[in-house]
């Protein structure tokens, strides 16, 4: 069962030692089949509040199913930025996470302010507004493209 209310509030937010807001983010992807057996990726890039009664990867997946009302797999961290915010001008420390889709919801928490939009790699770096964003997306891309390859050079190794 998913929880359809959106956590609201700073009471619970976290902060490091240095006072900057801790953040958590994450890029949904799914790889899509078309009908001619090619295979796209698609992802998209969210971040929210880490609070303190939970863990890195639990804030990834409740901003995910928050967010865009997707559910999958936290795979390992991509990293952690420092950056200001834009809106506040404050510090804040960010951890972003890949999730790999496994189910998409039909009704989220927060679908009547955000639209789901599943895009390619390309669209999405060229639509996302932080560079410490962006910096994720590349990891990410090169995580998954190298993982790729090595799955390909173990089945020709096979043959």
């Amino acid at each position: 069962m998913v929880c359809l209310v959106s956590r609201s509030g700073r009471e619970l937010q976290r902060y490091n030692n240095l006072g900057c807001r801790q953040v958590v983010g994450c890029i949904p992807y799914r790889y899509r089949e078309d009908i001619d057996g090619n295979v796209s990726d698609e992802l998209e890039v969210l971040v929210g509040g880490w609070e303190l009664d939970e863990s890195l990867e639990e804030a990834a997946c409740r901003e995910s199913i928050e967010e865009a009302g997707v559910i999958g797999i936290v795979e390992s961290q991509l990293g952690q930025w420092s950056f200001i915010s834009k809106r506040y001008g404050t510090y804040y420390e960010g951890h972003m996470f890949p999730l790999f889709v496994k189910e998409q919801l039909d009704l989220w928490p927060e679908k009547h302010v955000r639209r789901r939009v599943w895009m390619s790699v390309a669209e999405a770096r060229e639509v996302c507004q932080h560079w410490w964003m962006k910096e994720a997306l590349d990891i990410l891309v090169d995580r998954l493209f190298s993982t790729q390859q090595q799955k390909k050079d173990l089945a020709s190794s096979l043959e």
